[in-house]
């Protein structure tokens, strides 16, 4: 029996696809529930997020008395971050968590739990699901190791489906029988007439989803995209972040104005605002794409910028006049702006929280290149860097990876265990070309 190319390339390929398949199966179904997690908990959450405007010229309680509100009604939960929103019927998001946070009337200072509770628990588990396979605690990185290397034999499959589908004569015949969906077929033709075109017509967007979760599950991956592109990488995984700003030293006994005088100041900054958002403590700036947990299709790992009922979801960043490294640190504000491009950038502006002064604006522009590209391919991972639309097409995709996987088994059982005719049974005729190594 003659070893060719095809036969050399379609036995690693079916391998490949049996051994991760269940998992690439479960990463696509779950990247499928969480595609439009924004708008979803959008829609889910308004009621909760509108209040009763008093009057037009009614005053609003300061940020200042807002965080205060939270600290006297939930002592147990720390506030570490603020959003504002443009409405004058909006409530405020008083962060208390990486992802968990409480809604504030900016007008009576009520403090009110977060709506939309069912949705944001379903979100919840499908994403653990996507990342870590359900796992928790300890158990967390090896559930992240098998997502990791499942997300890397699909893009393998991806690249390798492709030269198997390459038909061997560039004519309508030959090529139809995988370029679009035929009526009438059963078994083993319908089982490959699915896999070889849903393979075709998603491999572009399945592609961009997996070298996307290739550059965010592993630094070797993400300094790849830096090296490349003439950009020194950072020490840590993602996109690298503008060093620290170093705020002068205050006179002796100053102390901070407070963040209703700076939310003021960066509203001026970008007066078309969409939403502002500072971080009250932790360590990277509160819009820094993390690029650390997304693995498969549709990985939805915690995104700074995405926006919705639930806010910004935070990375962590230096509160004012946190002692860290020997001083003060600046508050530094994302600001998004309305109709701004790309969808996911904002204006990244640090004040000294003594004075109010603006000691650095950063925008996307000001990005160097590999952070750019970095930026990107997290944001393209989700589909969110092309909005809704980007969105949809990576939950297509991510449900053709459903199918692939169904037919792919499919295919496989039925090479290794082929039902037997019986003796007296006519043969069926060929619904479809006979091309064993063309399909998993």
């Amino acid at each position: 029996m003659s070893i060719t190319l095809r036969k050399i390339i379609f036995w690693p390929h079916l391998v490949s696809g049996i051994i991760a398949g269940i998992v690439i199966g479960i990463m696509s179904l779950t990247g499928v529930a969480i595609a439009f997690e924004p708008q979803i908990l959008a829609w889910a959450d308004s009621d909760a997020r509108r209040v009763q405007v008093p009057s037009p010229d009614a005053p609003r309680l300061t940020v200042d008395e807002l965080v205060a509100r939270v600290r006297a009604e939930r002592p147990k939960a720390q506030p570490s971050g603020v959003t504002v929103y443009p409405e004058p019927d909006s409530v405020v998001l008083v962060l208390t968590g990486r992802s968990e946070g409480v809604y504030v009337n900016p007008y009576t200072g009520e403090v009110r739990e977060q709506g939309a509770q069912g949705w944001r628990s379903f979100f919840h588990v499908m994403e653990e699901w996507h990342r870590w396979l359900g796992a928790h605690g300890d158990n967390r990185p090896v559930g992240k190791a098998i997502t990791g290397v499942s997300n890397a034999a699909f893009l393998f499959l991806a690249i390798s489906g492709l030269y198997l589908w390459w038909p061997r004569k560039w004519t309508l015949r030959a090529m139809r029988p995988t370029l679009w969906f035929r009526r009438g077929l059963k078994g083993k033709a319908r089982d490959f007439n699915w896999h070889n075109t849903i393979g075709f017509w998603s491999l572009p967007v399945l592609i961009v989803l997996t070298t996307s979760g290739m550059v965010i599950s592993y630094k070797w991956a993400s300094d790849l995209v830096f090296k490349l592109t003439g950009n020194q990488p950072p020490a840590a995984q993602g996109p690298a972040a503008a060093p620290p700003v170093k705020v002068p030293t205050p006179p002796e006994g100053a102390k901070p104005i407070g963040l209703e005088p700076l939310f003021a100041e960066a509203r001026k900054q970008v007066p078309a605002w969409e939403t502002i958002t500072v971080r009250l403590g932790g360590g990277a700036r509160p819009n820094a794409p993390q690029g650390q947990q997304a693995q498969g299709p549709q990985a939805q790992a915690p995104g700074p910028q995405t926006q919705g009922p639930q806010g910004p979801r935070p990375g962590n960043g230096p509160g004012a006049n946190e002692p860290r490294g020997g001083g003060p640190q600046a508050l530094t504000f994302a600001i998004r702006e309305q109709g701004g491009w790309p969808l996911f950038a904002s204006a990244q502006v640090s004040f000294d929280p003594f004075t109010g002064n603006v000691l650095r604006t950063e925008t996307f522009a000001d990005y160097n290149l590999g952070r750019k590209v970095r930026t990107w391919m997290r944001f393209l991972h989700t589909g969110e860097a092309l909005g809704w639309m980007g969105q949809l097409l990576a939950a297509i995709a991510s449900l053709g990876g459903v199918v692939l996987v169904w037919t792919g088994f499919a295919l496989s059982w039925r090479r290794f265990f082929p039902r037997r005719r019986p003796a007296n049974a006519p043969a069926e005729p060929e619904a479809a070309p006979a091309e064993p190594e063309t399909a998993l």
